[in-house]
């Protein structure tokens, strides 16, 4: 090895925990097991995070375009975070136009001390109103021309939507088609709703509980057919967007289940104001709302901390 080094600790691999050192330069170059060496209270040395679900950091917003998805992803890997997806707002065409632009290049050319920039997530405009959350009210039906048109700019790689909405659901297996991963979410859509469109394709849901109708037991919702049929699922585990015991009813019924972020451009800055899109929201003491208070609005989570709260 030229540059590089070694590091010792509790590896984390595919195969289970390896007592050790690894020797790395660019890229690993070998695990050597040695439990002679290494005591229970080793640091960790795990594989980096890959976050599906990123707005922001560092007081920029992906909507921002531009070099902002760099900024976002030099962020993001000081917390551990190699690969990411920048996530849009619900926004007007040519503003979302604009936010991919800037991921375009960012998705092309992967800048030093950066996490790796691997597509979009289009959360928005084709989401219910009903269930906006933190998203602004611009929201419209989705058409495969429009999809294609945002495609053909930078990748988008999960787009999520309210399947009840218009034709939605009969639209998924064209998107699927195009290799664009779908999720429900941000949807005031029944139980039926749900599984229909995981049969039409769906793969996932966005943000588990969060912008979906519930778990009500006469009246279930998104939230009660994701845990009922869902294999993946996204979730927030800041404690604040989800309570506690729900993470745990969550990691029980959906195999696949994974942790996101939905960092905004609070994430790592004191408190105070930021954008997300064309909103304005307040963090304060660790929560991201509206600025009016009304919502919650994304958060100022990293991957590092997320998993820290998953296993307490």
């Amino acid at each position: 090895m030229k540059t590089g080094g070694r590091l010792r600790g509790r590896i984390l691999t595919p195969g289970g925990v390896v007592h050790g050192e690894i020797g790395f330069d660019s890229r690993i170059l070998e695990i050597h097991a040695d439990p002679g060496v290494v005591t229970d209270d080793a640091p960790w040395i795990l594989p980096g995070f890959i976050d599906l679900h990123v707005h922001g950091a560092s007081a920029v917003d992906i909507m921002d375009g531009g070099e902002a998805a760099h900024t976002v992803a030099r962020t993001h890997v000081r917390h551990g975070t190699t690969a990411m997806l920048g996530t849009t707002m619900t926004a007007s065409e040519d503003d979302i136009v604009h936010a991919l632009r800037g991921l375009s290049k960012a998705i092309d050319s992967r800048a030093p001390g950066c996490a790796r920039v691997l597509g979009v997530h289009l959360e928005g405009p084709y989401l219910s109103a009903q269930r906006l959350g933190a998203q602004p009210p611009l929201v419209v039906e989705a058409t495969l021309e429009q999809v294609k048109r945002l495609h053909a700019i930078a990748p988008i790689r999960v787009l999520t939507l309210a399947p009840e909405i218009g034709e939605h659901t009969a639209l998924i297996p064209a998107l699927t088609a195009l290799g664009i991963r779908v999720q429900v979410g941000h949807s005031a859509g029944t139980y039926d709703d749900g599984v229909a469109a995981l049969r039409a394709g769906a793969s996932g849901f966005t943000h588990l509980f969060n912008g979906m109708s519930g778990t009500h037991h006469r009246e279930p919702g998104i939230a009660a057919a994701a845990l009922a049929h869902a294999e993946y699922a996204e979730l927030i585990p800041d404690l604040a967007h989800v309570h506690a015991g729900m993470i745990r009813a969550a990691l029980r019924a959906i195999p696949k289940l994974y942790a996101i972020t939905d960092a905004t451009a609070a994430t790592g800055m004191p408190d105070g104001e930021y954008a997300l899109g064309v909103q304005r929201v307040h963090k304060c003491l660790g929560c991201v709302r509206l600025a009016d208070g009304s919502s919650l609005a994304g958060s100022a989570l990293t991957m590092d901390q997320a998993l820290r709260n998953l296993v307490s």
